[in-house]
């Protein structure tokens, strides 16, 4: 054998051992892929684990359908409203026992819906990015059920909680924890939330319930009202005063609106709507932009957010109301009843963050 053909016989074999050698190598690559393939659809996509990441993933690809597979809306809404309410009434001295029992019960009535309406608001925001109220005939617009969901579900803190990162899991057969690094966007407070998990029948995992929602109301609830009373008491001046303008209006207000047989004359309607545009909205402009002036304390901004929307709704109720004066249009009162209507709901959820805020007050600190 001449050299030539010698060199081609071991370019021959190294081409061989090389073709042998990638073969292996492609078949091991193969089959470690068709483990993990195996690892991750019988083993991975059934754990707490993955059930978090999918979860997080519907949110941000605005999935309901898929974060209802992973979230047990139902349970979780149900169990957080026991911890919402549990003590709502506890240290309101202004009620009787008998009215505490009332109230106790009542809130026990109406908890389907008060939780069903969670988790569609939870639904609609997933799905729209937004936080939207009920619509329509739903039982839970407005106060039709005799309670403001609105303020309900700023209670709920739902809307001010940001997820930062999730922490360990904790595996114990059929169920386990999971813990949620969190932050509460009002008061910048950061906490650690203990979630429960549960496995499917179909061998899936779901996020069950939160183990200590009421430990983080607790925490964040003190610093939010403390906010808020530290807001209520600095603008108090501008309140007062401005309610002894606005009640000296109502009575001008009446007298100017007196008439014989229900129908004011056009004179009337004429001096009506210039005390109207020359009075009572611009005292509505003045104490808004001195409340504006105040630096509100960051709990506190709900409550700042909601007199602004007071203010605004009442101005547009009256400029509706004078154009109807000017032009004897009914449906511009129709209009302005209808935002005169809004104007009161808005003022009721005033009061009520107002008298929650003396009312927890009377609760004793925790050790």
């Amino acid at each position: 054998m001449d050299d030539l053909t010698w060199q081609r016989s071991l370019a021959l074999r190294d081409q061989r051992i090389r073709r042998q050698k990638y073969g292996l190598l492609l078949t091991a690559i193969a089959a470690i892929l068709g483990a993990i393939a195996i690892w991750y659809g019988c083993f991975y996509t059934k754990t707490p684990e993955y059930a978090l990441k999918e979860a997080q993933a519907a949110i941000e690809q605005r999935d309901s359908e898929k974060f209802a597979r992973y979230v047990n809306l139902d349970l979780l809404t149900s169990q957080a409203y026991d911890d919402l309410t549990v003590d709502l009434f506890a240290y309101d001295a202004t009620l009787t026992p008998k009215t505490r029992v009332l109230f106790e019960k009542f809130y026990v009535l109406v908890k389907p819906e008060l939780s069903r309406g969670a988790a569609e608001a939870i639904t609609r925001r997933i799905d729209s990015g937004l936080w939207t109220l009920p619509d329509g005939l739903d039982i839970l617009k407005g106060r039709q059920l005799g309670i403001d969901f609105e303020r309900f579900l700023e209670r709920t803190q739902l809307r001010n909680t940001t997820l930062v990162s999730v922490g360990h899991v904790t595996h114990d057969g059929s169920t386990a924890t999971a813990e949620l690094n969190i932050r509460e966007d009002c008061t910048d407070t950061s906490f650690t939330l203990v979630i429960a998990l549960e496995e499917a029948a179909d061998g899936h995992w779901q996020i069950a319930y939160i183990k200590n929602y009421r430990d983080y109301l607790d925490t964040v609830a003190p610093l939010i009202n403390g906010d808020i009373a530290d807001y209520i008491e600095t603008t108090k001046p501008i309140v007062d005063d401005a309610n002894d303008i606005f009640a000296a209006q109502k009575a001008r207000f009446a007298a100017l609106s007196r008439t014989s047989d229900g129908r004011p004359s056009a004179q009337q309607r004429k001096e009506l709507a210039k005390f109207l545009e020359d009075d009572v909205i611009p005292a509505l402009k003045d104490r808004q932009k001195k409340l504006d002036e105040i630096d509100v304390p960051s709990g506190a901004g709900y409550l700042a957010r909601q007199r602004q929307l007071s203010t605004e709704t009442t101005i547009r109720a009256w400029q509706h109301y004078i154009k109807g004066l000017r032009g004897d249009q009914p449906r511009e009162f129709d209009a302005a009843e209808t935002l005169l209507k809004q104007e009161l709901a808005i003022d009721l959820r005033i009061d009520d963050i107002i008298k929650h805020t003396a009312v927890s007050k009377n609760i004793p600190t925790l050790p």
